[in-house]
């Protein structure tokens, strides 16, 4: 392992929020309402250094590490209940080298910061679809997104990592330096350490994309979600096509990034799906489509979530789609592209010959719901569980160990296991989707 070798002790007090404190009880609030934990001290960190002190902090004091960037996480991975949580959301800003087509981003960088610095230039790279999320976790975690057919994950588009480790020094990661821990963060998790910045690889994407959606009564809905899974396995890589099942209706699709006017087009093929309620296709910025599903109450509303991946989707897999709770939100987004070009073995995220990502998704207001709206969707994905073969890390929740051997086959969970002995065999780094050290158990 080689680093900068950078380390700092302290942590300015102005840095420190403690319960009872005017920002505490903001700076905890995560995106799932359910999360309600209360961190003994929460460090909000400006720059590496912080970073690694506020690490070394934690290690003197006993508190357990939590690290908050976007605070997607279902769990509340973030948030350590009397423990320490880094923040790194003042660590988000993003540097543009156009004509090398590279961004540095701070490790606590949202999706929006990314964009509003890249499309100025017309360029892009993969990030997920709610501008709010973290770059950080997504990256980690592989990132899906609507740019992924056609330059790969975001993880694929990593060039180097800037990282503090659980002793607190600082390393950096690249196809030249650390290859193994290059390999282990792209798709690997928040196992290692804690990354500080990335460097990523723009795309000339341009500006505008097109949006096409029909929407069908679940009830008569089966054959135009077959033709719409044929059409998804030959459409070109600017089309990544997409579904929902929610409230009685099926929305049927795709987000096509490129020329608006070939995406109008390749619109005509879905009126071969049948006659639906509505048809819209709509144009708009990549910004725009960015934040289309964002929302405003994002950080009131309580959820819950399980995920498949889904090699293919056969009639039977349609079939159990379509009899989900109406009050679940089931989603189907189609992978293969660019993300396919990738070995197996070449990152840690795995499964890349995943067809489609299948997620089921409850949200509600009502702590009392709780329990029932849970069950509910623990229920709908059972009903794809015959069909699935593996998780995407990312929206792993509760599923424990259990859930991190779904996202990583066998061999690709050694070789992150002799990873996490080597850069933290005490597992400070364990509120994640956790890859213990050698003959540990997971946290």
């Amino acid at each position: 392992m080689t680093g900068t070798g950078r380390r700092a002790t302290t942590v300015s007090d102005s840095a420190i929020l403690r319960p009872g404190d005017d920002l505490y009880d903001e700076a905890r609030q995560v995106w799932n309402a359910m999360v309600d934990h209360r961190p003994a001290l929460i460090v909000s960190c400006r720059d590496t250094d912080e970073v690694a002190a506020a690490v070394l902090l934690a290690r003197r004091e006993g508190l357990e590490i939590g690290v908050r960037c976007g605070g997607h996480s279902v769990v509340g991975h973030a948030v350590p209940d009397g423990g320490l949580m880094i923040d790194l959301r003042p660590m988000r800003g993003v540097r543009v080298a156009p004509r090398r087509r590279r961004a540095w981003v701070g490790g606590g960088a949202p999706l929006a910061a990314l964009d509003a610095a890249t499309q100025p230039y017309g360029l892009a790279t993969t990030a997920g679809n709610v501008s709010h999320t973290g770059v950080g976790g997504l990256t980690l975690g592989g990132g899906m997104g609507w740019l992924a057919r056609q330059h790969g994950l975001t993880c694929d588009n990593v060039v180097s990592f800037e990282m503090v480790t659980a002793t607190g020094e600082v390393v950096r990661a690249s196809a030249d330096e650390n290859p193994d821990l290059f390999w282990g963060l792209r798709g690997g998790g928040g196992n290692f350490g804690i990354v500080t910045e990335f460097e990523l690889r723009l795309h000339d994407t341009g500006t505008q994309t097109v949006v096409a959606e029909l929407d069908f009564a679940v009830a008569d809905a089966g054959p135009a979600v077959a033709r719409w899974r044929d059409l998804s396995a030959t459409a070109p890589r600017r089309a990544t096509y997409a579904a929902t099942v929610y409230g009685g209706i099926v929305t049927l699709g795709f987000v096509w990034v490129g020329d608006p006017d070939e995406g109008r087009e390749h619109a005509r093929l879905l009126d071969g799906l049948g006659t639906p309620l509505a048809r819209r296709v709509d144009e708009m910025s990549y910004v725009d489509l960015q934040r289309r599903e964002d929302t405003v109450e994002g950080h009131a509303l309580r959820r819950y979530w399980k995920g498949h991946y889904l090699r293919d989707l056969p009639d039977a897999a349609v079939e159990a789609l379509l009899s989900h709770d109406p009050e679940v939100a089931a989603s189907i987004q189609a992978y293969g592209g660019a993300i396919d070009d990738v070995p197996d073995d070449a990152t840690a995220f795995a499964h890349r010959g995943t067809a489609f990502e299948y997620v089921a998704a409850g949200r509600w207001t009502d702590p009392d719901q709780d329990a029932e709206r849970m069950t509910t969707a623990r229920a709908s994905a059972a009903r794809l569980a015959p069909y699935a073969t593996g998780v995407y890390v990312n929206v792993l929740g509760d599923e424990g160990a259990d859930g991190v051997r779904r996202a990583y086959p066998p061999a690709t969970l050694a070789r992150l296991t002799a990873l996490k002995d080597a850069y933290d065999p005490e597992n400070v780094f364990h509120r994640n989707a956790n890859v213990p050290p050698s003959g540990a158990a997971s946290a």
